[in-house]
């Protein structure tokens, strides 16, 4: 009864009119920044935080929070209406979002979707951090390095539900994303690996302009060399509010695609450097083999949009946990949020829910307001994105191109970062002419590096001694399903053949 008395009056503190007007702020700008590629939720928090200077903390704090959970709605708009991910957490909202608008021709069911999706993933985990938060933050401190590798293998088992058609282009793909994932300075032994005397390269690659590059420039050269994108074959009557709903029928394989998805992105999002992104992987990958209708993942089908989207969502509320818990930012933007509170002079931990009541509740009362907020205002605008596809085609394609470099400019303040969006904007469309797929390569790519970082970490804990991946409960128990997972197909045979002879 605490918690909900604690609710209520959160709910009291979040309804100021001040309060209410800066979450609204926050929620609107974070769809519009989220849907522009390349700038994503730390940069759109980073350009909030100004605002900020001089305002309540509690004010402050649910404007910039709003900022992230909006990004998550908006990063799916671009991504189905024109292929080009807004952010890299909604790069495999792409993989069913773009053919459900031009394959299906259903762009207001894939948006209407997407939204739904985002609210009720959202609610759900914003729920459980209600009551939860505290108890599971102390629980994520028991992951160490055995974990985290457990789980990256768990991630890259993924890549056999992207590789599409060809299996072994995609597998080539793969192994690409993780040789791109070792450039950079050895986190272990300190030592430079193929950055070609280029400090830019010392810190990796970054996988913002590795999004943009294969999935952004180019699908805009290669639709410029097609005469741009097609019949659109989208009007306002596509886009009305009767026709964003899912259809009656959908609803058996949206709802676990959403409730899987929204525990697998609030679990993922706890776990420091996890982040959204990789959340919205594994729950694609992880509905795509267990969807009775995995098999037409990739064509079109909404429960490809709903895992991506709840995960995503679900991802950026429990990113809150470890940073308002514990004071261990899950994730870019929480970063920026920690620093904020700093500025404010608030120290994040266990004694924060204790002598900042009015902060915490207002805040978590004022997420459940926001989301409502931002699920409405998508709802109702919807019909109004479609003037985007209006543009003509070269115009579309230059403010398109143009929010791409600048946010590749942005990251660093680096011309670099631009050229390097270049280059992998130049391999993503030889990629796709060559019919190899650009998801396994990005799933590589974002995994690669926690990856061997975390194996090289855990052998030197066990003096190279690969039974403390089993050893521990966690970790042996990521590695079980690992290992279920990539036996799975091979005992399915088995068990074919084995009935086709008796």
């Amino acid at each position: 009864m605490n918690t909900l008395t604690d609710l209520l009056y959160g709910l009291s503190v979040a309804l100021q009119p001040m309060n209410l007007l800066y979450c609204f702020i926050g929620a609107a700008s974070g769809a519009i920044v989220g849907a522009l590629p390349g700038l994503g939720p730390s940069a759109g928090t980073a350009i909030l935080l100004p605002l900020t200077f001089g305002m309540n903390p509690t004010s402050g704090i649910i404007m910039l929070c709003g900022m992230y959970y909006g990004c998550m709605y908006g990063g799916g708009i671009t991504a189905i209406l024109l292929g080009i991910p807004g952010d890299s957490a909604a790069v495999a909202t792409t993989f069913d979002g773009y053919p459900m608008n031009k394959q299906q021709k259903r762009p207001g069911a894939a948006l209407g979707t997407s939204f739904l999706s985002s609210f009720i993933g959202g609610t759900l985990c914003i729920i459980l951090f209600t009551f939860l938060a505290p108890a599971l933050a102390r629980y994520t401190l028991t992951f160490g390095p055995p974990e985290y590798f457990a789980l990256m293998l768990m991630g890259l088992t993924m890549v056999s539900a992207l590789t599409g058609d060809n299996p072994i282009k995609g597998y080539i793909s793969a192994a690409l994303g993780l040789a791109f994932s070792c450039v950079g300075a050895d986190l272990v032994a300190g030592t430079f690996r193929y950055t070609f005397h280029q400090v830019h390269l010392i810190d990796g690659i970054d996988f913002v302009c590795a999004a943009m590059g294969l999935f952004g420039i180019a699908e805009i050269v290669n639709n410029s060399i097609k005469d741009g994108y097609g019949d659109m074959g989208i009007s306002k009557e596509d886009v009305k509010l009767s026709k964003m709903f899912p259809r009656k029928n959908e609803w058996k394989y949206l709802a676990p695609s959403i409730g899987s998805g929204s525990l697998i992105g609030f679990f993922i999002g706890m776990l420091p450097g996890a982040g959204a992104t990789i959340a919205s992987f594994l729950s694609y990958g992880l509905n795509k083999r267990t969807s009775p209708r995995g098999e037409e993942f990739g064509t079109g089908v909404p429960e490809g949009i709903a895992c991506c989207e709840s995960a995503n969502n679900a991802a950026s509320i429990g990113a809150m946990v470890p940073m308002l818990t514990l004071g261990v930012p899950g994730s870019g933007a929480t970063a920026v949020m920690m620093g904020a509170l700093m500025m404010f002079s608030m120290t994040p931990g266990p004694l924060m829910f204790q002598n900042n009541k009015d902060f915490i509740w207002g805040l978590t009362a004022s997420m459940y307001v926001g989301n409502f907020a931002i699920f409405l205002l998508c709802m109702l605008t919807a019909i109004y994105m479609v003037k985007i596809l209006q543009i003509p085609i070269d115009l579309l394609n230059a403010v398109v191109m143009a929010f791409i470099f600048i946010g590749a400019f942005s990251l660093e303040n680096s011309l670099f970062n631009v050229g390097l969006t270049i280059f992998f904007g130049v391999l993503g469309y030889l990629m796709k002419k060559m019919q190899y797929p650009a998801a396994p390569f990005v799933l590589s790519l974002v995994l690669g590096n926690l990856f061997e970082k975390n194996l090289r970490q855990s052998l030197i804990l066990s003096n190279n001694s690969f039974a403390i991946f089993f050893n521990r409960p966690i970790s042996a128990a990521i590695m079980a399903i690992v290992i279920i997972v990539v036996l799975r197909p091979i005992l399915m045979k088995l068990v074919r053949t084995v009935r086709k002879t008796s």
